[in-house]
């Protein structure tokens, strides 16, 4: 029995600067192993709630736990748990690939001989043995995203704080990362993601949390989440009149496209709604040609829960 603690549990959050409150008393739960999403408008406090969980800054108030430990009287014991990738890369130009890593190593008092093993080791990892001796200066941007992820898994951290890690990478770039992130998880490493990219949190994410104005105002999974909005439902298409005729009675008033023999049946796309649906068109023999389910995407959960649509860019806090 795993009697090991979540990864991540705070509760009551708080944090002001001045008159302006950043965090308002949120609570999170963070199961190990598990990739977390932390979305919301510009300002809305999803940097601040890194930097305070990766002991970069304090908290007005609230219990925080990472790893088992609490930042403000363990902070060397949370340091020693995680790694952090910002917003902006760690990654020094002056230095090659290897001089970063090993730079990293000694950071963390590794020792020469287990630093160069460890950095060896991130290079064929993130597929930048290649790349090693040259410049930092000289990378792509999707190579030295990958720099700084590898430089922040130096210390074969429990815990990895992302904040918007992908920024700015093309399509391609990103999907790798993507991937390079699944893989973490896959070898025990559990991730807090932050991203202004709601595709991201989509196709990661196994709890999505919305923070709006310093409170979480929404939490659970994508499919959950889109749920909350309405606008979801089946589309019925059908190839034969009398068929679609007897669908229209079945369901009554719903929306319908008579040219194309298709109804739209309001649904949230649940596995319950679903059967029941199936069962209705069983019970009356009707055979549908095709059967699709439309729910809300995350711009549409974003956009109805916080008031306006995600921004490009997070701001400092």
């Amino acid at each position: 029995m795993n009697t090991r603690p979540p990864a991540i549990v705070v509760t009551g959050l708080r944090k002001s600067y001045g008159d302006k409150v950043v965090l308002d008393g949120i609570d999170l739960h963070v199961p190990r192993g598990t990739i977390f999403a932390l979305l919301g408008p510009n300002g809305a406090g999803k940097t601040t709630t890194v930097q305070i969980l990766s002991t970069l800054i304090g908290a007005d108030g609230g219990l925080i736990s990472v790893d088992g430990h609490d930042p403000a009287r363990e902070p060397d014991a949370v340091r020693a748990a995680i790694g952090v990738t910002g917003q902006f890369s760690a990654v020094d130009n002056l230095l090659t690939a290897e001089e970063n890593l090993i730079l990293m190593a000694d950071l963390h008092h590794l020792g020469r001989p287990e630093g160069r093993r460890r950095a060896a080791a991130l290079l064929a990892r993130f597929d930048l043995t290649d790349s090693a001796k040259n410049l930092a200066s000289t990378f792509s941007g999707g190579m030295r995203r990958r720099l700084d992820l590898a430089m922040g898994l130096v210390g074969d951290p429990r815990v990895v704080f992302l904040d918007e890690p992908t920024t700015g990478l093309d399509p391609r770039s990103r999907r790798d990362m993507w991937q390079m992130i699944r893989d973490l998880v896959a070898g025990g490493v559990t991730i807090f993601l932050t991203t202004q990219y709601l595709e991201e949190a989509d196709q990661l994410a196994d709890r999505i949390a919305v923070l709006d104005h310093g409170k979480l105002v929404a939490e659970g999974t994508a499919g959950e989440l889109k749920r909350l909005v309405p606008g979801g439902h089946v589309s019925l298409r059908f190839t034969d009149p009398t068929t679609f005729d007897a669908a229209v009675r079945t369901f009554g008033d719903v929306p319908r496209d008579d040219d194309a023999l298709v109804l739209r049946v309001p649904s949230d796309g649940g596995v319950a709604s679903l059967r029941g649906l199936l069962a209705r068109l069983d019970e009356q023999a009707i055979e549908v040609a095709e059967l699709t389910v439309h729910t809300p995407d995350l711009d549409d959960v974003f956009l109805a829960i916080t008031g306006e649509p995600q921004h490009e860019k997070e701001s400092v806090r």
